[in-house]
């Protein structure tokens, strides 16, 4: 399909070329300026669908097609078994660098990145010349201080000869998003609020190479936790590998007991059988609560750039806290945490099935959080997993319904795809063949827009809404916003969240409802390429907002959507222009 819209895009330049021949230089140059836009754009989400392969990019000859998210894991943590992670030299030649590697064996894939000094990622082809550089490697001559002797795969380069003066300036990675600011100009430059979105996912989603360092520090850290428990592995979770994480997030990861062989062995019905001595707690909740304990000690004392770290072992779900220097990254680790690995799984599978959901999810979350509604701190605040339940529901009310519920996909599961969690039905189906979407033509443009009229409107002072069900249910609590957790059906996701914040959340809904109708959608015109460009459609929602002290908003008579949101919109302003007076 790529093909074909590429050929056509290209005989439709070649013969814009004849037609313009006498117009001149400048029209010709803007003229093939917007046809290169348009084969970048063409297929309007396919930009996107082809950059939120991200988290399952392997080999060029792999099979094409949406992947489970389990095969996705597994080829990730093979992928960072074979890998090292080496702090660099700031003026060690690139070439040099690489002809020692290679000396150990084929390097498939290498990448710097910037933390507290420069690093690389270096991924061989065989886990055995990852074992012949750690046979290589020595131990730190430490004269005023004792090391403890622990081989890890995160290394540090050392020259015993004289310094290399630099040849070029290492190419790092970004681990970080680009500053809003940066955003913006970026945006208002698109062509259209599609564009928009589609850049905005671009620049803000989690990296080929993030991924992969995400994936490495998991295994170097099941390393440490293997001394413990030899056959387990510790996984990412989250938005780490769900496709919805942004540049910067943190890295949760789970200890995984249960893939350690032994623990599904049948007890046979007759005859002799050996079984392992077990130390017995009083429940499930102490072992998982002793185990972290021990570990986050281990990883404390002996994990190379491991610091900071918190035991918050009387959490509803233990954990223990700490920061990765190396990676730069902010890490939670928990113990075999498995209703949190199906959400994942089940926020990934809704990803793949239509890639205008993460680029609705990626836009909401960055509005949000630009303007307050999301923070880091715990508090009042709405999260991100409770906004992207939300544009989950709203994608399952369109019409036709653009993703299908919770209910439907565990109504299309086989045997082999029945979950049951601590009492929780946890089942849907994992096969994506099975799954027929209904044929949605809505743009993200119009969506974006419907996404802000839907909440700016929606009861949340008597109803509740789920992705179970895809439909609205009368509150079972008195707290101010309710979302059903999807497996857990009994909690509520919003639960922190307080009144104050929601009108907030409603206030800006409405606001940016009214902004996308009436500030118009088209891209104003551009003096130069090197000219800010003035902000407009999905920039105009990310600067600083006129509402944004909004305590309280007033019930309405319902009118039509327009006319209602900007009615709300103007009172909300007049409110804050008499409170500040």
């Amino acid at each position: 399909m790529r093909v074909s819209v590429s050929f056509e895009a290209a005989m439709a330049s070649s013969m814009a070329v004849c037609r313009l021949h006498l117009t001149g230089r400048r029209n010709l140059i803007k003229y093939l300026k917007q046809v290169n836009t348009l084969v970048r754009r063409s297929t309007g989400t396919n930009a996107v669908a082809t950059k939120s392969d991200t988290l399952r990019k392997e080999d060029p000859d792999e099979k094409v097609g949406p992947q489970s998210l389990y095969d996705v894991l597994e080829k990730r943590q093979e992928q960072a078994e074979r890998s090292v992670l080496l702090s660099c030299l700031t003026k060690t030649k690139e070439k040099k660098l690489l002809n020692y590697l290679t000396k150990h064996g084929d390097i498939k894939k290498y990448f710097f990145y910037e933390s507290y000094g420069v690093y690389a990622v270096v991924e061989y082809a065989s886990q055995d010349s990852v074992s012949s550089l750690m046979e290589d490697a020595g131990f730190p001559s430490v004269s005023h201080a004792s090391v403890v002797p622990f081989k890890s795969r995160l290394l540090s380069l050392r020259n015993l000869s004289s310094p290399d003066s630099p040849d070029k300036t290492h190419l790092c990675q970004p681990q970080t998003p680009i500053p809003i600011s940066e955003l913006i100009q970026r945006l208002s430059r698109e062509e259209s609020i599609d564009q928009q979105i589609t850049s905005l996912t671009e620049a803000y989603q989690l990296t080929d190479e993030n991924i992969r360092l995400r994936f490495l520090v998991c295994s170097l850290l099941k390393d440490v936790a293997a001394a413990y428990f030899p056959e387990c592995t510790i996984k990412p979770f989250g938005s780490s590998v769900n496709g919805f994480g942004k540049l910067g997030c943190d890295l949760d990861m789970f200890l995984d007991l249960d893939s350690i062989s032994g623990k599904k062995t049948k007890r046979p019905k007759s005859g002799l059988f050996v079984e392992y001595q077990m130390k017995e707690a009083n429940s499930e909740r102490a072992v998982t609560q002793s185990i972290l304990s021990v570990i986050g000690e281990c990883v404390d004392q002996f994990g190379p750039g491991c610091v900071g770290m918190q035991k918050i072992l009387n959490a509803r779900c233990p954990l223990v806290r700490f920061a990765h220097q190396p990676s730069g990254f902010q890490c939670d680790l928990t113990a075999n945490n498995r209703v949190a690995m199906k959400s994942t799984e089940l926020l990934y599978l809704y990803g793949e099935l239509d890639p205008r959901v993460r680029s609705l999810v990626f836009t909401v979350r960055c509005w949000a959080r630009a303007h307050g509604i999301t923070s880091n701190i715990p508090g009042a605040w709405i999260t991100n997993f409770s906004l992207t339940v939300m544009v989950l529901f709203f994608l399952q009310n369109r019409n036709p319904p653009i993703i299908p519920t919770l209910n439907q996909l565990r109504d299309l599961a086989g045997p082999a795809d029945k979950s049951v969690i601590e009492g929780n039905d946890c089942t849907f189906v994992s096969d994506f063949s099975k799954i027929q979407l209904q044929s949605n033509t809505e743009t993200l443009g119009e969506l974006l827009n419907e996404f802000f009229e839907f909440f700016s409107i929606f009861a949340f002072n008597r109803l509740s809404l789920s992705i179970r069900t895809g439909q609205e249910h009368r509150k079972s609590d008195l707290g101010p916003m309710h979302i059903q957790n999807p497996f857990e059906t009994s909690l509520n996701v919003s639960k922190n969240v307080n009144i104050a914040q929601l009108d907030r959340f409603v206030a800006m809904c409405q606001e940016s409802a009214w902004l996308l109708q009436n500030r118009g959608t088209t891209r104003p015109s551009v003096a130069s390429d090197y000219s800010p460009a003035t902000p407009w459609g999905l920039a105009n929602l990310l600067l600083p907002s006129q509402v944004a002290g909004v305590q309280s908003r007033k019930k309405r008579k319902r009118e039509p959507a327009s006319e209602r949101i900007k009615s709300l919109l103007d009172s909300l302003k007049m409110n804050n222009t008499q409170k500040n007076s």
